[in-house]
């Protein structure tokens, strides 16, 4: 088990014992940072979604690029692409289309150093029935996830120290040519920019479909309500290592879900879950709420 300051604490276990490729549409065009920038709100109606290299394509960063290499030091602090989405066609039957211009961290090449993981003593065993109760896991808003998460947040929830904190925590703890599974995905996994590259396969299961299309480090991905189907739509040891982050607190089935991670991962693989003091309050669990963060590592 692991601490760091800044914004998130991680959280390493070892366990004992339809694919959708990404691609861009045919019709998508290249645009300009300006025409990007000068798209209005009325993204909200998507139907479709593509991820467009902004500017001098031989300026961004591809993991090819540091593949045996010191890729802390050759690797740009950011990663900038345009989002761009398909939301319907006009009446004339044209597809009408809108952007966003992303940045995304590379958790390279930035001003940030952290010390060595510090080992931290938490509960050996657990009781065989879990010690919780339904409140445990109650929300101030009990409404359809699914309507929550609709739209595309392309934004970071944890700071940019956290995210370098993370990806070399993932750097130094998963092996190259592992398969790995990211839960509760969203358009970005925080992974190394040579991951793609060095790993055999990286999945992703997460709310919004959109959101997994527009990450660019996932080989596949499906998306899916673990809330309402607590079940991971793998078979059974399929993956070296399974991540999950900042997300274990919106879960109100954590325990099934952990046994599923269990099911699909390999004996002797390992679960990396990461935890942040940042939530969305309204669809974090009560039990999250009302607990400090040495309790929710003890979790």
């Amino acid at each position: 088990m692991i601490s760091h300051s800044y914004s998130l604490i991680l959280l390493g276990v070892m366990f004992a014992p339809k694919r959708a490729a990404l691609s861009l549409p045919k019709n998508a065009l290249f645009r300009t940072r300006s025409q990007f920038i000068q798209s209005t709100a009325s993204v909200v109606f998507f139907s479709d979604i593509a991820r467009i290299v902004s500017g001098d394509q031989s300026s961004v960063a591809c993991a090819e690029d540091f593949v045996g290499k010191d890729v802390t030091r050759n690797t740009p602090r950011y990663v900038e692409s345009e989002v761009q989405m398909k939301y319907g066609n006009d009446a004339k039957g044209n597809p009408r289309t809108r952007g966003v211009l992303v940045r995304r961290f590379t958790g390279d090449s930035s001003p940030y150093s952290f010390p060595p993981p510090r080992p931290i003593s938490l509960v050996k065993e657990w009781p065989e029935t879990p010690p919780f109760s339904k409140k445990d896991f109650f929300r101030a808003d009990e409404g359809d996830d699914e309507n929550f998460y609709n739209l595309p947040r392309l934004v970071y929830h944890i700071d940019e120290p956290a995210v370098a904190s993370l990806t070399q925590y993932y750097r130094a703890n998963v092996s190259p040519g592992s398969n790995i599974l990211d839960i509760c995905s969203s358009w970005v996994s925080h992974y190394p920019v040579e991951f793609p590259k060095m790993m055999k396969r990286i999945s992703g299961t997460g709310m919004n479909a959109l959101e997994l299309l527009a990450n660019d480090q996932l080989t596949d991905y499906e998306a899916r309500n673990l809330n309402v189907n607590p079940t991971l739509p793998y078979d059974d040891d399929s993956f070296d290592v399974v991540t999950c982050v900042v997300s274990i607190d919106y879960l109100i089935h954590p325990i099934d879900v952990l046994k599923e991670v269990r099911r699909v991962l390999r004996p002797g693989g390992k679960v990396i879950i990461s935890q942040s003091n940042r939530c969305f309050p309204s669809k974090a669990i009560a039990m999250w709420l009302n607990m400090n963060d040495r309790q929710h590592l003890e979790l």
